[in-house]
């Protein structure tokens, strides 16, 4: 054992956990050294393919782990990241990071208690084109983000907005001012599940910006857009393909001297150079090529490592639970 290296273990490796399994095993920082999982068949099979021992108990993990990841059903969540907490172990929990507020608000007393590192796994947070919109520092006014998905048969513990649209609503936070939720309008409905499975909602922050999410898990194909509004500009990101679009106002903007009656709308190629050569600049935004699982991951090493706060913290991700328990209040006042 590597006493150089943060010695970190997966408690559930489903779909997503052997993700996080196979990131850690290739970063140089961390090792990792021991995994669960409740079905015994997975444990093993992901446990044989990293070479590190298994066990079907999280209570039991091998190789006394410094840190570990919570990749369990949302109702698990708290049982078992309070339980390492509990004894001094720092925990990265996935979205949505509690099943109620009150484990929530446990949940962080207990590492603050503890001084130790809570970290809430929602991951487009270290999406490379969000960081790099981010770097910008619009301030937005208005928002809309839709994310859809083909079913998948996971996370039926959850409905919709907590499997999908948190991660937009996570998304906002960060990118606006601070400003709590006001007001919450949403419309929703079955199709597989007994939970929600598609979900659209319009929120009003205290700090004046408009939001307007989709979600749906009964997509054909994914897709995970998100649009952002200021005074001055527009930027379209496409969070699957890590690229995005700036629009900005440009240096012959004057609405006050427009001339529209010098154009002839039929003439295409003349509105095109009037609108994109004269009044706007449009610029790509290419990001760097980053996996976000293992930028987050990476994060969460560093931040166990050195004992600074994470980019997003269990007060974080509480607060996007909040927001998307109010969603679930609205879509059961205007079921379909």
């Amino acid at each position: 054992m590597d006493q150089d290296k943060l010695r970190v273990s997966v408690v559930g490796v489903g779909h997503l956990g052997k993700a996080h399994a196979r990131i850690l095993h290739e970063i140089p920082e961390v090792e990792l050294v021991s995994l669960a999982d409740s079905r015994e068949d997975r444990a093993r099979e992901v446990g044989e393919r990293f070479g590190v021992p298994w066990t079907t108990d999280f209570r039991k993990l091998p190789g006394d782990p410094r840190a570990v990841c919570v990749v369990v059903p949302t109702s698990a969540h708290f049982e078992v990241a309070s339980w390492f907490l509990e004894r001094g172990v720092h925990v990265l929990v996935e979205k949505p990071m509690a099943k109620t507020l009150e484990e929530a608000d446990r949940l962080i007393e207990a590492a603050g208690k503890r001084g130790l590192t809570l970290q809430v796994g929602h991951v487009e947070r270290f999406n490379p084109i969000l960081a790099a919109v981010r770097e910008m520092g619009i301030r937005p006014r208005y928002m809309e983000a839709q994310r859809v998905a083909p079913f998948t048969f996971r996370s039926v513990d959850v409905g919709v907005v907590q499997d999908l649209m948190i991660h937009d609503l996570d998304i906002l936070f960060s990118l606006t001012g601070g400003g709590d939720v006001v007001d919450v309008e949403a419309f929703g409905g079955r199709v597989f599940t007994e939970k929600e499975d598609l979900a659209t909602a319009r929120l009003i922050f205290s700090s004046g910006e408009v939001a307007h999410l989709t979600a749906s898990r009964v997509a054909l194909h994914p897709d995970r857009k998100f649009r952002l509004f200021a005074e001055d500009s527009y930027v379209s990101m496409d969070f699957g393909k890590k690229y995005g679009i700036l629009i900005k106002k440009g240096p012959g903007w004057d609405r006050g001297k427009l001339d529209l009656s010098s154009i002839d709308p039929s003439r295409i190629e003349d509105l095109w150079k009037f609108v994109y050569e004269g009044l706007l600049t449009v610029k790509e935004i290419r990001a760097k090529d980053a996996e976000p699982l293992k930028e987050e991951l990476l994060d969460f090493a560093r931040c166990v490592k050195t004992g600074k706060e994470p980019a997003v913290t269990g007060a974080q991700g509480r607060k996007a639970l909040a927001v998307a328990f109010e969603i679930e209040e609205a879509l059961r006042a205007h079921p379909w």
